[in-house]
C-alpha cells in the first residue's frame, strides 16, 4: 500500500522537523532515565513506574517513526499570492449566508491543521467545499445539524 502524501507548508515543515529533532533527543533521554532509576529501585515486576515509562518510551519511539514517515512523503506548497481559485495554500475569506459572520481561513494540508489558528485542512468538510472554487462562488458544506452555505469574499 503506498503511504499518503502529507502536503505542508514551509511552516509546517520546520514545526515537524523540530519537533522530530526534540522527541529524538530530549525525549528519549529523559524517559531512557526514567526508566533507568525504575530498574534501580529493585523488582520491576511490580513497579508501575518501570510500566509507565516503557509505555512512554514506546509513544515516543512510535510517534518517531510517525515523523519521519510524515517527513518522507511531504510535499511542500508555497502560500499562494493573488490566485483565481482556492487551493491549498490560500488564504480564503468566507460569509456564513445565513448569519452574515465572516472568517478568513488558511488551507493547509491535514498534519498541520489547527482550527485555533483558522488553519483548516483541504479534507475537512469547509476545505473539501472551497477547493476549486473562486472568488463570488457560494459553497455548501454538509455539517451534523445540517448544511451552512458560504459565499468566498476573497481569496490570498
Amino acid at each position: 500500500m503506498a503511504e499518503k502524501e502529507v502536503i505542508l507548508t514551509l511552516e509546517g515543515l520546520k514545526k515537524l522537523e523540530e519537533e522530530l529533532e526534540l522527541t529524538k533527543t530530549v525525549k528519549r533521554r529523559e524517559v531512557a532515565s526514567r526508566i533507568k532509576q525504575a530498574i534501580d529501585f529493585g523488582d520491576i515486576s511490580e513497579n508501575s513506574e518501570y510500566d509507565d515509562a516503557k509505555n512512554d518510551q514506546a509513544f515516543i519511539e512510535g510517534r518517531i517513526i510517525t515523523l519521519e514517515k510524515m517527513l518522507r512523503n511531504a510535499r511542500i506548497i508555497d502560500e499562494l499570492e493573488g490566485t483565481d481559485t482556492v487551493a491549498v495554500g490560500a488564504k480564503v475569506r468566507l460569509k456564513d449566508l445565513e448569519f452574515g459572520d465572516e472568517e478568513e481561513y488558511f488551507i493547509v494540508g491535514s498534519a498541520e491543521a489547527d482550527p485555533g489558528t483558522n488553519k483548516i485542512s483541504n479534507e475537512s468538510p469547509v476545505g473539501k467545499a472551497v477547493l476549486g472554487q473562486t472568488k463570488g462562488s457560494v459553497v455548501e458544506v454538509n455539517v451534523p445539524v445540517g448544511v451552512i452555505r458560504y459565499q468566498i469574499l476573497d481569496i490570498k
